[in-house]
């Protein structure tokens, strides 16, 4: 199944949260996006029915490997896409937010070379 740009998102809020949380629910989700918890809801059931997540009888949601995998792709690309920005003197606020834009639209080679070439320099 091809994931739009609002699933990697949540799926990216999911790992973030994951990384600070010993457990991730909607509701942390919902506060974390600004989103509805209707909205919220209906996205986990989405992304449950297509195996990016598990949701435990208590609402706990875990990211499933397909999930993780995405969200990682996903994340890595905004924070490489954000500091390389700030470098060439975006300010945070505007970097992070065209960093947010850039990764879901960048296809797998451009990043690659984005990456070849920092890792060169």
């Amino acid at each position: 199944m091809a994931l739009k740009e609002s699933g990697e998102m949540y799926l990216e809020t999911i790992y973030i949260l994951s990384k600070t949380k010993s457990s991730v629910r909607s509701l942390d989700i919902a506060e974390y996006m600004g989103y509805s918890k209707p909205s919220v809801s209906r996205a986990v059931g989405l992304l449950r029915k297509a195996a990016y997540i598990i949701v435990d009888p208590h609402g706990y949601i875990t990211l499933t490997e397909a999930g993780n995998e995405i969200a990682a792709k996903i994340y890595d690309r905004h924070t490489t896409l954000a500091n390389i920005l700030i470098r060439l003197g975006v300010d945070e606020k505007t970097a992070t937010e065209d960093a947010c834009k850039m990764e879901h639209a960048i296809s797998d080679k451009s990043f690659a070379a984005i990456k070849q070439h920092l890792a060169e320099h």
